[in-house]
């Protein structure tokens, strides 16, 4: 890979919430990373210099799952195009879910992955290894072997485990090697067959429901364990008011916990199913507008900490089935920054609060170097124009898979540059 070259960004309003840096000035950058902020250095000669007047500069949105569905599954999507897409909507950083086939319970596994995300240079791909091997919910894998392999954490994905006293033994093992462990809290006996929220969008369609208990049980029992084991704990997709409760609660306690979001569930709601639109089939279902508004306010005060896509591309086909049997999923990369600027447009955050959840939260929650813009950081950054409006089209999507509610949407704030180690990967023709 050719040496990243020197560029020089002025005049554009960085926005760093993770060193509390809002201000116009310039950026300048040499072998990947960040040289100086403000004056140009001495001696410093820019091979490319980009004019971010009227910009915003904000550290690579770092997106802490996403379903790359490479190796196994490239009749959905591919790293190589998925992490395109990523580039072009300002993310650098991308967390790849372990529901790959093979699954990502090997070291092998995760080198093909480094590999194959190597050679599309778009975007860092973090593995998150299988909490239990083959996801299959009842044998512990490796997970000291995973983390030294590289994976950031670790997780079973939407897949149950057998039973508590496998997820007691997985946090135990855990805890002991300080390994990161996501969670998708649901109680599969309390799911049953649902595929939409339970209630009376649910009844009127005739759709069999998952009621808030099925999320909010499971909270509860893994907080529990979580205590009990002293393992660190991220609940992957909240979608409840009362799990946000019991979460508020257990850090308060002073519990290692952290939760994330999905942009869409901060938008969209049941009422977004009706007329059976299988856009909005996703896991967990799209609750409540008391639910929503709910986790609105979670976000806004810091007791979810990180928004991401839960990027799921899929084939055509896999939407056009019956709705309860259609495919679960939204493909996200693309709005995860549009949606979460809505948020700033509907006074839920403020402009900072919205770029630190896509940012510097997440990178808190794994625990890397990354989401900042300090000197001698990597210069992964994400430049876009917010006083852009566009419309999202299918015929402008760069993932594989175009299923997503969200075609239509007039959006405010358009990526016009993405670098990533300090080289551009994205520019807005």
């Amino acid at each position: 890979m050719r040496s990243a070259p020197r560029i020089a960004i002025l005049n554009g309003r960085l926005i760093d919430p993770a060193n509390g840096i809002d201000e116009i000035t310039g950026l300048y950058i040499a072998e990947g990373k960040v040289l100086a902020i403000g004056e140009r250095p001495p001696g410093f000669e820019a091979d490319q210099i980009l004019d971010a007047g009227g910009k915003i500069l904000c550290p690579g949105l770092i997106d802490l799952n996403a379903h790359l569905r490479e190796p196994g599954h490239e009749h959905k999507a591919t790293i190589a195009s998925e992490t395109t897409a990523a580039a072009r909507s300002g993310i650098t950083t991308v967390c790849c879910a372990p529901d790959t086939d093979p699954v990502i319970d090997s070291p092998a596994v995760i080198e093909l992955i480094r590999r194959r995300a190597k050679q599309s240079g778009k975007a860092m791909v973090l593995p998150i290894g299988a909490l239990t091997q083959g996801l299959g919910g009842e044998i512990i894998s490796e997970m000291a072997a995973l983390k030294e392999a590289g994976c950031v954490a670790v997780s079973n994905v939407h897949r149950p485990l057998k039973n508590t006293l496998v997820e007691r033994r997985a946090l135990e093992y855990a805890a002991t090697y300080d390994v990161l462990v996501f969670l998708r809290p649901e109680d599969l006996h309390l799911r049953d067959n649902g595929c939409v929220h339970e209630g009376p969008i649910a009844t009127r369609l005739g759709l069999p429901g998952i009621p808030s208990a099925a999320e909010c049980v499971a909270v509860a029992r893994d907080l529990a364990l979580a205590a009990h084991t002293g393992a660190r704990i991220h609940f992957r997709g909240i979608s409840t008011a009362t799990s946000l409760r019991m979460i508020r609660r257990a850090q308060g306690d002073g519990l290692p916990v952290s939760a994330d979001v999905p942009a869409h569930q901060l938008h969209l709601t049941e009422q977004d199913v009706d007329q059976f639109n299988s856009q909005c089939h996703v896991t967990p279902p799209l609750r409540t507008l008391q639910d929503r508004e709910a986790l609105r306010e979670g976000v806004a005060t810091g007791i979810i900490s990180a928004i991401c896509s839960d990027h799921q591309p899929h084939e055509p086909d896999a939407k056009l089935l019956p709705f309860p049997s259609t495919a679960p999923g939204i493909s996200a990369l693309e709005t995860l920054l549009p949606l979460t600027l809505k948020l700033v447009e509907d006074g839920v955050l403020s402009l900072s609060t919205a770029i630190a959840r896509v940012t510097a939260g997440p990178a808190a929650i794994l625990g890397i170097e990354a989401g900042r813009l300090g000197i001698g950081d990597r210069a992964d950054i994400c430049i876009f124009d917010p006083d852009h409006a566009w419309t999202f089209t299918e015929e402008g999507m760069l993932s594989a898979g175009r299923n997503t509610p969200f075609l239509g949407w007039h959006f405010n704030g358009l990526v016009t540059h993405t670098l990533f180690e300090g080289r551009i990967v994205y520019q807005n023709p």
